[in-house]
């Protein structure tokens, strides 16, 4: 079962004032007893004093009968003051001494008394006298009763507890009635939260009134909610342009076989029909392929049957394969620099390709296409340069993100279905690697790298002078001089 916070905190509340409360009683209690008892103790010397005073005078029979007619009247019907005197002669004895178990004793003939037929402790305080005219020696004993001390400590303690549950009930029903007020904003924040809907996707929740301590909070959760509207919203994108390209080769599939289908064609129309067919074939199987890949990226996969390998040498021979679409379109590419790194040769050379593929689309003829392999911190990066119309920084910092088009009308379908660069990123990442993006002074630069912690042994080598290039739209590697 939920529990209120409000509740939870009143509760907190009234146990800590109860145990304050009770922390500070036990304290009064304490200091009430010691008091008490020292009073008790002042009072019962004053009457010790009188006491004495009037047994020593008493040096006479007649001066004795006196005395004991005076401490006779000295004490009290109730029985909380008694005096005694004990003397090896009985006629100076008077009463009957406190007799019992001592709790406790003190030095000046101090002493508690429990007594041995019951009844409260007794304080007893005993003083010698010695013989005086026709007294003898005598034993004077005043024992005072603790039972008005025991009678105010049983009332106070009482009154205390009561006192204390009281006040901690009273913390509790405040203490609810604050929180509730306290949690007011929360209670705010949490009715602007149920209001996030897939159709109210912009909805943030207001941080302008809120106090300090949830005020992190609502900007974590208007963060969440804005990587979650941008996620749906390349979700959405990227569902429209998968419904885009996978319709495209349905529709002229079906329509190329509703067209073989409705009269009798020759063996050369049908195997023109299915090799059409099959190129549309291959190209869904790209995209479902490059879905596939994708998805295994975002499990975290990583990339296996690492070798050591010359980057230049990997970027000269995907150079080679791209010599026919350099050809086309009348664009050259030159290679700088050069490194050694523990790669997976399949993804390496398909970053590299895609991002050539990206160059070569968004290049006028008889452009130069620069690749450059350098070192990066503890990483070794491969740019592709290309001249080209600029970029807006805002579509430079999503152009990595997989299913983003930068170019809604969809430009080239045909031959990119939008997820070139996102796999570049994906295959970056699995190396612990980093992708980037520039556009300056006319120049588009892309580029991915690889962790240099995959190195092997020894330290990585960089050699200049060592390119690439393709004149006309033919590859060819020239090897220069190590630096």
């Amino acid at each position: 079962m939920n529990r209120s916070i409000a509740r939870r905190l009143a509760m907190m509340f009234a146990l800590v004032a109860l145990f304050v409360f009770t922390l500070v009683g036990t304290g009064l209690f304490l200091i009430l007893r010691t008091q008490l008892e020292h009073h008790l103790r002042e009072s019962l010397d004053d009457r010790t004093q009188i006491a004495r005073i009037i047994v020593y005078h008493a040096v006479t029979p007649e001066k004795w009968r006196m005395a004991r007619e005076k401490l006779t009247d000295m004490t009290p019907h109730d029985g909380s003051t008694m005096y005694s005197v004990a003397s090896a002669d009985p006629y100076f004895q008077y009463g009957k001494p406190v007799e019992g178990t001592i709790v406790n004793s003190w030095p000046d003939g101090y002493a508690r008394v429990s007594p041995a037929g019951g009844g409260q402790d007794m304080l007893t305080a005993t003083v010698t006298l010695p013989a005086n005219a026709a007294r003898p020696p005598v034993q004077l004993q005043v024992a005072a009763s603790y039972s008005p001390n025991v009678r105010t400590m049983r009332v106070f303690g009482s009154a205390l507890a009561a006192l204390s549950a009281l006040g901690s009930l009273a913390v509790l029903l405040l203490s609810y009635s604050v929180a509730r007020i306290g949690l007011a904003p929360l209670t705010r924040l949490t009715r602007d939260a149920s209001a996030v809907s897939p159709n109210n996707r912009s909805q943030r929740l207001n941080t302008a009134a809120l106090p300090l301590e949830l005020n992190d909070l609502a900007n974590s959760f208007n963060g969440a909610l804005e990587r979650l509207d941008a996620a749906y919203g390349r979700l959405e994108s990227f569902n429209a342009d998968v419904a885009h390209e996978l319709r495209t080769p349905v529709t002229i599939l079906i329509g190329q076989t509703e067209v073989a289908l409705t009269r009798n064609r020759s063996v050369d129309d049908l195997r023109h029909t299915l090799q059409s067919n099959l190129e549309e074939f291959e190209r869904m199987r790209a995209i479902i392929n490059d879905m596939l890949f994708l998805a295994r990226a975002d499990q975290g996969e990583r990339a296996t049957g690492l070798v050591e390998v010359s980057l230049a040498a990997e970027v000269a021979h995907t150079l080679e394969f791209l010599e026919i679409p350099l050809e086309e379109a009348r664009v050259h590419a030159k290679l700088h620099g050069d490194a050694r790194a523990r790669v997976n040769r399949s993804l390496f050379g398909r970053a590299c390709t895609n991002l050539l593929m990206n160059a070569i689309q968004h290049c006028e003829p008889g452009a130069t296409i620069s690749v450059t392999i350098a070192p990066d911190d503890d990483q070794m990066r491969v740019a592709v340069a290309n001249p080209g119309e600029p970029i807006a920084p805002d579509i430079l910092a999503h152009l990595f993100d997989r299913f983003y088009r930068a170019e809604v009308s969809r430009t080239n379908s045909r031959e990119n279905h939008g997820l070139g660069l996102a796999i570049v990123k994906a295959i970056a990442e699995m190396h612990r690697g980093t992708v980037s993006a520039n556009s300056a002074l006319g120049i588009n630069t892309f580029a991915f790298s690889v962790a240099a912690s995959q190195f092997g042994s020894g330290s990585p080598t960089v050699r200049a002078n060592a390119g690439v290039t393709a004149e006309g739209g033919y590859s060819s590697l020239a090897k220069g001089k190590s630096a």
